[in-house]
């Protein structure tokens, strides 16, 4: 009987057109300005904060951070793929102490790690000794100056929204 019953219920499911179906949500959301993109992450007591600079195309994820020379408090940038990547990154040509956080697709970050400044920010044989991988594959990777994560209490399973205007 339960077999039955069970066999029925799986069956019901699977007749519900995929439409209709629950889908997983994406981290991005169509709010605010477009010109002023922003993360939150809710604290539980309270919501963090961060402006964001945007890096969708390939040439602006490769230029990054490079050469800033400072970030203002509360201001990251948020690399944006359109697939799932599992790319590794490194500090070349990076004058400032950077954390970064890798985020799924629904917006749960899956690693957090901090990245010093290279003790020669030019050489690139250093730079390519020192790269950071993530722990799991990501869809976005969020840059911020070194210890804001820890500062605001956001660490790995948080979930983060990104609010980029009309995109």
């Amino acid at each position: 009987m339960r077999t039955t019953l069970l066999a029925l219920i799986i069956a019901a499911l699977l007749a519900i057109p995929p439409s209709d179906r629950v889908r997983a949500q994406t981290a991005i959301n169509s709010c605010g300005d477009p010109a002023s993109p922003y993360a939150e992450v809710d604290l539980g007591k309270g919501v963090a904060h961060l402006d964001l600079l945007l890096a969708r195309t390939e040439a602006e994820r490769e230029q990054g951070l490079m050469f800033v020379q400072n970030m203002p408090p509360d201001t990251g940038m948020l690399f944006i793929y359109t697939a799932q990547s599992s790319e590794a990154y490194w500090m070349y040509h990076t004058l400032i102490p950077l954390s970064i956080a890798w985020i799924d697709h629904d917006g749960t970050i899956v690693d957090i790690q901090d990245m010093p400044v290279l003790k020669d920010p030019n050489d690139m044989a250093e730079a390519a000794q020192t790269v950071y991988s993530p722990r799991a594959p990501y869809w976005y990777a969020l840059e911020v100056n070194e210890g804001w994560f820890l500062q605001h209490g956001v660490g790995v399973g948080q979930q983060m929204s990104f609010c980029l205007g009309g995109s």
